[in-house]
């Protein structure tokens, strides 16, 4: 801490130095007493702190087994490790072929051989086709499971009976193409 001479005893100043006015001795002061207020401060504030501990680690030792029955969990089962082992194989083999189109097509467009949209067909292609492939097959397991059984249906009619039967071809050609079954109208 720092001490200074009290202001209103004479002290000896060194030769050649300016004698402190009345200005430099209330500044001296004034940071003396906050020092000390701070210094004050400080020491209350540690003694008021509680001295708490910053972690805790159990030491108890870890039960091999419960006595709580398992429980079946919700969402996807666990997959073997077969399973597991084809699907890292799979996500590898497909990053790997993406990276190999991407860079096959990056040179063959630096070396100005390949057109921009060519290049987006041929490796788009496969995947919108492997898209819609799946698509198709998630509704068709979805119809296969909803469709009831078959059922023989025997009709007894008595009367005159009319029955029209009407068969529509089509045929659609191109790349984006729309299809219009028009047939004629079954009423009189």
């Amino acid at each position: 801490m720092n001490r200074l001479p009290d202001p209103h005893q004479p002290t000896a100043h060194q030769a050649g130095q300016p004698h402190p006015t009345a200005d430099d001795i209330a500044e001296a002061l004034r940071r003396s007493v906050d020092q000390t207020m701070h210094d004050a401060n400080l020491a209350i504030a540690r003694e008021q702190t509680p001295h708490l501990a910053t972690f805790y680690k159990n030491t108890d030792p870890v039960p091999h087994k419960g006595t709580a029955p398992p429980v079946a969990q919700p969402g996807r089962p666990a997959m073997s490790q077969g399973a597991t082992d084809i699907s890292v194989l799979m996500l590898a083999g497909g990053a790997g072929m993406a990276l190999l189109g991407v860079g096959v097509s990056m040179v063959m467009l630096a070396s100005h051989y390949a057109n921009l949209g060519v290049c987006a067909v041929v490796f788009g292609a496969p995947v919108a086709f492997a898209l819609a492939l799946a698509r198709v097959l998630k509704r068709t397991a979805g119809v296969v499971a909803a469709a009831p059984a078959p059922v023989e249906i025997h009709q007894h009619y008595t009367g005159h009976v009319h029955q029209e039967h009407h068969e529509i071809t089509s045929t659609t050609k191109g790349l984006i193409a729309t299809t219009r079954n028009e047939h004629p109208d079954p009423r009189p």
